[in-house]
């Protein structure tokens, strides 16, 4: 399976700054979209289409980057640029789950290798919520009655267990369970465990 593309998005109302990044990141052979404004890069419904990350002014007039920040919900890996040396908003940035905190001017170096960890680090995300859609996806392609099964097999019930519990015949149980195996994709117990953990489905005794 190829990588899917990367992205690096750039949020500064400086243009010479925003140009100066987009120039920089092009160069080093990045995929750029630049924005003068946190509404401009707010408006955009495909922030999590691929992986990416954000390099983020942190003042700004209208919107601040901090505002920015909580708005996205740490969707995206941020490395925060500011002019200011603002140690308290660096701080309230950090413990937001800001990804990096440089200080303007930046190195070339320095600001290339924020980005690079910042990618790998969106690429690590990107897969996770791509796996969870994806069997989350199989949960939704279950019936009610296999949501039932599968609640009462998380648990380790064995099939007259689960078959006592739903007042059904254990013959209709094992028919279910197989189906609630191949839909899911699950080879055994324990990768239908791991994989509901992943979907956030949980046992019957735990709702």
């Amino acid at each position: 399976m190829s990588q899917p593309t990367t992205r690096v998005f750039v949020v500064d109302d400086d243009e010479r700054v925003g140009c100066a990044l987009t120039r920089l990141l092009r160069a080093s052979g990045y995929h750029v979209e630049c924005f003068d404004s946190p509404e401009a890069f707010l408006d955009r419904t495909d922030l999590a289409s691929t992986p990416a990350c954000l390099v983020l002014d942190l003042q700004m007039p209208g919107m601040t980057g901090l505002e920015v920040q909580h708005k996205l919900d740490q969707l995206l890996p941020i490395v925060f640029l500011t002019g200011h040396g603002d140690v308290v908003s660096s701080v309230d940035a950090m413990k937001a789950g800001a990804f990096d905190f440089l200080t303007k001017p930046v190195s070339e170096s320095l600001m290339l290798a924020a980005i690079d960890r910042a990618l790998k680090r969106a690429c690590i995300e990107f897969a996770k919520r791509t796996q969870r859609a994806e069997i989350e996806e199989r949960v939704n392609h279950l019936t009610r009655r296999e949501r039932e099964v599968m609640a009462l097999v998380l648990t380790g019930r064995l099939n007259k267990q689960v078959a006592s519990d739903l007042g059904a015949a254990e013959k209709t149980i094992k028919i279910h369970r197989a189906r609630v195996m191949e839909k899911m994709k699950a080879r055994s117990i324990v990768e239908l465990v791991r994989l509901a953990e992943k979907a956030g489905v949980h046992a019957a005794d735990d709702e």
